[in-house]
């Protein structure tokens, strides 16, 4: 089942069936535990047949929820980290947090920084080294249960975070910092280990990067981020968690708007922003 925030309201799709629920608050229709069986009577007592939604009809999965991110928890990542900041000393304790039992878990974006489908993400005017990291999202309720994932795409000014690992923040949150769609997929559990993440950067008509990986890179679960992240902390309205990263263009590689970024993840879909 997948659930789609649209321009006329939430489409919840499921199988060959899409219904469109008018009106819906979206925050307080997918901020529910056991939303899968919640989505499912909405759709049938609320619900009108519709086609498939239009590529540009399609919003953020967000509205009022917060986003916040985990780092370091690709070995790809690791590398990265080290090799930005060596100059700054930050190597070791990028090289400390990966092995450490408590992860990186930081602030991304409030709802008015997130991009959706179609919408452009951003680089910083202040920074020279910038990259898409492309991330499974996972949508948690304010309970605390992971209830869907959507793609996630956490821009990054690498050069101001290699400057200082304590610019981490400014390397990270800004307006159009962040890409959240299609859709949110509302599975029946985990994902599996052999999910792959894609990523395609196209410049003029041409591929300048691509990569791909799997789940089983991931070094932790997303149980275990989410039992971090939960810790002394509340969220009303839900959050979405982005999972890190394991593709990470080389060091010569830096975006430059008119990029267009597309991420594809099986099972939820492919989410595309052109570059500011």
């Amino acid at each position: 089942m997948k659930v789609y925030r649209t321009k006329g309201g939430a489409i919840i799709e499921d199988g060959e069936s899409r219904r469109l629920v008018e009106g819906a608050d979206w925050s307080a229709l997918v901020n529910r535990s056991g939303l899968r069986a919640s989505l499912s009577a909405e759709a049938k007592t609320r619900g009108v047949d519709v086609a498939a939604p239009a590529p540009a009809e399609l919003l953020a999965p967000i509205e009022r929820a917060e986003v916040w991110a985990a780092g370091v928890t690709y070995y790809r990542s690791r590398d990265a980290r080290i090799e930005e900041s060596k100059d700054a000393g930050g190597g070791d304790f990028y090289a400390r947090v990966y092995d450490a039992p408590r992860p990186e878990i930081f602030m991304k974006a409030m709802p008015h920084r997130v991009s959706g489908p179609g919408q452009p993400v951003r680089i910083r005017k202040d920074s020279k080294w910038n990259v898409p990291e492309p991330e499974l999202a996972l949508w948690i309720s304010s309970a605390g249960t992971i209830e869907g994932f959507t793609i996630g795409n956490d821009m990054s000014s690498r050069d101001i975070e290699g400057e200082n690992p304590l610019y981490l923040p400014q390397a990270k949150v800004y307006d159009g910092c962040c890409g959240l769609g299609p859709a949110i997929l509302v599975a029946d559990g985990p994902l599996p280990k052999t999910t792959k993440i894609a990523l395609t950067i196209t410049r003029a008509g041409a591929v300048a990067f691509a990569g791909e990986t799997t789940l089983d890179r991931l070094k932790r679960t997303p149980e275990e981020l989410v039992s971090w992240l939960m810790r002394d902390q509340s969220f009303p309205d839900g959050c979405f968690l982005l999972t890190g990263t394991g593709i990470v263009p080389g060091n010569d590689f830096t975006l430059q708007s008119g990029d267009e970024v597309a991420i594809a993840i099986d099972g939820i879909g492919r989410l595309v922003n052109p570059v500011a």
